[in-house]
């Protein structure tokens, strides 16, 4: 089995690269480290989970919650790819490995009209408007208050705990 059918569709390196690509053009200046970057990718793809937020990007699935304990390998994976183009800044800081948009990112994406990438940008807006200013705690502590609503109905609270 490949890594691209292993991965699914929207979670091979490219893909993964792509949306975090973009979650840090809308982040821009500030630098994200990898938890933050989860958290921000499974609300870029499940916007319509929140309360108030834009319709997903994509279709809503059982146990979706489970995604945000397994995307990490994947985004990890997509980083590398981004740094590997220059698109993506990595940088070690006394809180630790954090990522930044690169002077090349903004062009990037400026290439890409496809209808997707569009609404992916829209979402990446919605989710930096709507999470950018929450503290890591903040940010963990929404997600525990609302792993069962988004479709994690058997995935245990200490499973986002050892994830963190």
């Amino acid at each position: 089995m490949g890594a691209m059918s292993a991965a699914g569709p929207f979670n091979s390196p490219l893909e993964c690269g792509l949306r975090t690509l973009v979650l840090l053009a809308s982040a821009q200046p500030a630098a994200c480290d990898l938890q933050r970057l989860v958290f921000y990718d499974y609300l870029l793809v499940h916007s319509g989970d929140v309360l108030g937020g834009p319709d997903s990007i994509h279709p809503p699935t059982p146990l979706r919650s489970g995604e945000a304990l397994v995307r990490r390998h994947w985004i990890e994976r997509g980083l590398l790819l981004m740094i590997s183009r220059e698109l993506v800044i990595r940088t070690f800081s006394p809180q630790g490995i954090v990522y930044q948009a690169s002077p090349l990112t903004s062009t990037f994406l400026g290439y890409m009209e496809e209808p997707y990438t569009k609404r992916l940008q829209e979402r990446a807006q919605w989710v930096i408007e709507r999470f950018g200013g929450y503290s890591d705690h903040e940010l963990v502590e929404f997600f525990k208050a609302n792993l069962d609503r988004w479709g994690g109905e058997f995935i245990r609270e200490e499973m986002l705990e050892d994830e963190l």
